[in-house]
């Protein structure tokens, strides 16, 4: 496997580029989906196959410590949504049961339902206003043309706001990024890694995050639709300056394709240059 595997949609995914353990269940990411072959008319074999194929064209990703296998697909592809997704979504108008949502200018509004928040009630929902944020789960996008796609703030097996941070996202910023960009960041996030030049080639937020340290840090929420919310409300009279540069470091690093020892020299400019006391 010493060159990189590009899959379009529909080819099957070679057993030998899977992760090699098999103490956890094979996570599948953005671009992945399992199927079910029934039984070959062969005697010797009685029970279904299972088959791994790709749903959208791009070069094969594998994460041998998490158990997990993904597609990377071109930075700039229009954003298709897929259960499990993570969003972050606007609130366009709301209706008696649901909160219609928009999570591209391309996509028809998504719905929201205003009890998928977790310990909601009719009397404890959100009431959630025209602008308001959301960060979401795509929990499923029907079936033919014109089906509803459906947004949940809980995992519906416990309930609960989980990962942490799903819900109403309240102050901060969000900045626009590519598509490519949010899936490098959502691995880069998400990932433990010691790896000099980071995970997904980003060592952007591992930087801002010792640089900002002192300035009391920051949160940070990434869509898989192009969108990153930044907040750094402890900050004090710094928040401003910081949620701004940070998202100037994001969208820099995407429009520009910065390798990790331009990613660093990209932060501690824009920091000096924003008068940022780190």
């Amino acid at each position: 496997m010493s060159s990189p595997l590009v899959l379009l949609p529909g080819d099957e995914v070679p057993s030998e580029y899977l992760p090699a353990t098999n103490s956890a269940p094979l996570r599948l990411g953005p671009g992945l989906r399992l199927l079910t072959q029934p039984p070959s008319s062969s005697p010797s074999s009685s029970s279904p196959s299972h088959v791994l194929t790709a749903t959208q064209a791009g070069i094969l990703s594998t994460d041998n410590k998490r158990n997990a296998v993904s597609i990377f697909s071109s930075p700039n592809r229009r954003y298709i949504p897929t259960p499990n997704d993570l969003v972050i979504a606007q609130v366009h108008h709301s209706s008696q049961d649901y909160f219609h949502c928009m999570i591209t200018p391309q996509t028809p509004h998504v719905v929201l339902g205003q009890l998928a928040f977790e310990g909601a009630t009719k009397k404890t929902r959100p009431m959630l206003k025209q602008g308001d944020l959301v960060y979401a789960r795509v929990l499923s996008v029907g079936l033919g043309a014109g089906a509803e796609i459906e947004l949940t703030c809980v995992n519906p097996a416990t309930g609960k706001a989980e990962p942490g941070g799903l819900g109403h996202l309240t102050g901060g910023m969000v900045f626009d990024i590519s598509t490519g960009m949010a899936a490098r960041l959502m691995r880069a996030s998400s990932s433990s890694s010691d790896q000099q030049d980071g995970v997904a080639g980003l060592v952007v937020l591992d930087e801002l995050g010792k640089k900002l340290e002192k300035a009391g840090g920051f949160e940070i929420a990434v869509g898989r639709n192009g969108k990153v919310w930044v907040d750094c409300s402890n900050g004090g009279d710094a928040a401003v300056k910081a949620t701004v540069a940070i998202g100037r470091c994001l969208t820099t690093i995407d429009e520009h394709d910065l390798g990790p020892a331009d990613q660093k020299k990209l932060v501690s400019r824009i920091l000096r240059e924003m008068k940022i006391d780190v």
